[in-house]
């Protein structure tokens, strides 16, 4: 689904863990079809006025013509890292899977983070929630990225907050949301765990074609790449 701002024709692909809170709560301050709430509101609350929803083409061609379409990123490895530690361990949503409840799956439900990501398949599959926020980013944008007239990393939302107020004249407060308090690196995690993840995210690596820098690949993997392409 879409988040359209109507009035100013502006179009935005939601990825999760990658700011959308903040993006959204963003966006209701220029959508005249949003009532603000009076008091700062509960970061569901964005979700609720601006559900998340995968990518379908069908509906992103309405947007070929007069829209600004624009999309948030982030790098893999850290996003992948922020939903375990923000829908794990702080919201603890595992304890709410029906599968696990009724031991349909033999899994902890509070698990540390290198036995989550060695079974994040079965996580997955055993709550939706999960797997929401940790499904390749290309299933919420899209194959193509070029088809974005903007394409921001969470690391510059400031500038989007500048970018919004200029394309509409109306001041944009960016407020971050959903911030986590813990941090988990990549060097906290066994070898077999960065295996793993090496391996998961190695396709949005690619995806993202450059965008970020592949923790996973040595110096000397770079430098051989750099070669091959410096050939062809």
């Amino acid at each position: 689904m879409v988040i359209a701002i109507d009035a100013h024709r502006i179009a935005y692909m939601a990825l999760p863990k990658a700011g959308c809170s903040t993006v959204k709560a963003a966006l209701a301050q220029i959508d005249p079809a949003v009532a603000l709430p009076p008091e700062p509101a509960e970061v569901m609350q964005w979700h609720q006025i601006y559900p998340t929803r995968r990518f379908r083409p069908h509906r992103w061609e309405a947007y070929d013509h007069g829209w600004w379409r624009f999309c948030v990123v982030r790098d893999p490895l850290r996003r992948m890292l922020s939903a375990y530690v923000n829908r794990v361990v702080e919201l603890g949503e595992l304890r709410n899977s029906r599968k696990l409840l009724r031991g349909r799956v033999d899994l902890p439900m509070d698990p540390d983070p290198d036995f989550f990501f060695c079974n994040i398949a079965a996580y997955m599959d055993a709550a939706s929630a999960i797997r929401h926020h940790m499904l390749p980013a290309w299933l919420f944008l899209g194959p193509d990225l070029a088809r974005y007239d903007q394409i921001y990393r969470t690391a510059e939302l400031a500038q989007l907050g500048r970018d919004l107020s200029a394309r509409t004249g109306l001041r944009v407060d960016i407020r971050h949301e959903n911030s986590s308090c813990l941090r988990l690196g990549l060097d906290d995690l066994r070898p077999d765990t960065q295996a793993a993840l090496r391996e998961r995210l190695a396709p949005e690596y690619l995806y993202f074609s450059g965008m970020f820098d592949n923790p996973f690949v040595t110096g000397r993997e770079r430098a051989c790449v750099a070669a091959l392409r410096r050939v062809s």
